[in-house]
């Protein structure tokens, strides 16, 4: 199946990367021309003029952008070039209510499915990204094969939006886990214990998990290289805020979460690695 690829960030642009290797991609496209140019030249692919342009060539269009009003944006641009039976795939993270109003545009046009992604740039690269998708079953069947290029499991939720949905809840247990892990590092410093030891023991045992063990060495040594930048978590926990004020219920962990992250935006570090949060976690015990 012709596949195109839109938005070629730290996301887009690996899963591009692996979608050639298999044999998929056909076109890119890319609000910064430079990008799409770069990899038309590295992949041997064709850089679309427009979205609109993409559309025409590709039966499976993979949307990787970063709010909620690009997609919708984008979704307006393909609309003239989309052709009968074409799949508009969306791994971007925004919120529920957008990934409905996007398939609702496109409902004469096309299949819309949200399948936003959780496993970070590393993911990305590696083609081991986990994929939670809403919408048809029977049209994500269709392009199982391809998506299995990009993610280790592909898994469907239900109806458009439950994709969105379920990424909301990962993104409330990411929060906790990198506060936990951040705070505890953070106390275990103060308490002069040897931070390489108590990755290593800890991580082995009841309270391992990805976050200590992939990311306490390194944020221990003060890297925070992004796997995943704090602003784009900053801007997906203010998604799942909006989204638990239907219940009229405030989420503890993320609305700490958003307060820790807008002084660290504030402070210069928002395109760092969320792990930064320990610099924050430091801070509590230098008064």
């Amino acid at each position: 199946m012709k596949t195109g690829v839109i938005g070629l960030g730290a996301m887009g642009a690996p899963m591009a990367r692996n979608l050639r290797r298999a044999g998929h991609l056909a076109c890119v496209w890319n609000r910064s021309p430079d990008k799409a140019a770069q990899l038309r030249d590295e992949l041997d692919v064709t850089a679309a003029t427009d979205p609109a342009d993409l559309a025409r060539q590709c039966k499976l269009i993979i949307l990787s952008v970063s709010a909620d009003a690009d997609v919708l944006a984008v979704v307006d641009a393909i609309l003239p070039g989309v052709q009968p039976g074409t799949i508009v795939l969306d791994t971007s993270t925004v919120s529920r209510a957008t990934a409905q109003q996007a398939a609702a545009r496109l409902e004469q046009s096309a299949t819309f499915l949200d399948a936003p992604v959780s496993g970070g740039i590393e993911g990305a690269h590696k083609g081991t990204l986990v994929m939670m998708v809403g919408g048809d079953a029977e049209m994500l069947a269709r392009i199982r094969p391809v998506l299995g290029s990009i993610a280790a499991r592909v898994e469907h939720m239900g109806p458009v939006g439950t994709g969105q949905a379920t990424k909301a809840i990962n993104q409330v247990m990411a929060a906790g886990i990198n506060q936990a892990v951040s705070e505890a590092l953070a106390f275990a410093e103060a308490l002069e214990l040897p931070l390489d030891k108590i990755i290593e023991v800890l991580g082995s045992g009841a309270a391992g998990n990805w976050f200590l063990t992939h990311r306490g060495p390194t944020m221990t040594q003060g890297k925070y290289e992004p796997g995943f930048r704090v602003a784009l978590h900053h801007k997906d926990l203010a998604i799942c805020k909006q989204m638990a004020e239907q219940f009229d219920v405030a989420l503890p962990v993320v609305e700490m979460t958003l307060i820790h992250y807008r002084r660290l935006m504030e402070a210069g570090f928002g395109d760092e690695d969320i792990s930064a949060l320990l610099r924050e976690k430091r801070a509590m015990f230098e008064k």
